[in-house]
């Protein structure tokens, strides 16, 4: 709910250089690059992108997302300094549980239509500019034991702004 609300993940923006990510959710990653203009960090469940113009010039943040559907993995898939905060997480989020929390706290999503329909939804929170997207199709797997679900929560993504939204609307509205 507090990436949702805040946009940030434990404060860290998506605008945030990988250094100032690094004092913040620790330097445990796996960190990978293409052709060096772009860059992402795995925490796990949480992911940092950066780009840049060239190799001569700095990195600059670009989203997160935090893969939530990798809580159904179970595991360590949530980052050291994230679980220390907020300690166990269940393997499923479900959202119309976390919608119903969010709207309690005053913060309300807005839906938005997407290309991944209706394999998947789509939904925005407008002062965060937070994305989420819930799975409402089953895929492979399904059945086993644990695994993602119908309904649950299957990522969330910084930063979504007005523009992309209006796009979205007007292409797939």
């Amino acid at each position: 709910m507090e990436v949702i609300a805040s946009g940030t993940v434990l404060g860290a923006k998506p605008t945030d250089s990988p250094e100032q990510v690094t004092a913040i959710l620790g330097s445990d990653c796996a960190e990978n690059s293409l052709n060096g203009r772009s860059m992402w960090r795995d925490y796990g469940m949480v992911e940092f992108f950066w780009v840049r113009e060239s190799r001569d010039h700095p990195w600059a943040g670009h989203h997160f997302t935090l893969q939530v559907h990798r809580l159904s993995l179970g595991g360590s898939t949530v980052n050291r300094v994230i679980r220390e905060r907020y300690g166990r997480f269940d393997r499923h989020l479900r959202f119309d549980n976390l919608e119903r929390l969010l709207a309690g706290r005053g913060v309300h999503m807005e839906d938005v239509p997407d290309a991944n329909a209706p394999a998947h939804t789509l939904h925005w929170q407008p002062a965060s500019r937070v994305s989420v997207m819930v799975r409402r199709s089953p895929e492979r797997g399904e059945g086993r034991r644990g695994g993602a679900r119908i309904g649950d929560v299957y990522a969330v993504s910084s930063s979504m702004s007005v523009e992309q939204v209006a796009w979205y609307r007007a292409r797939y509205g």
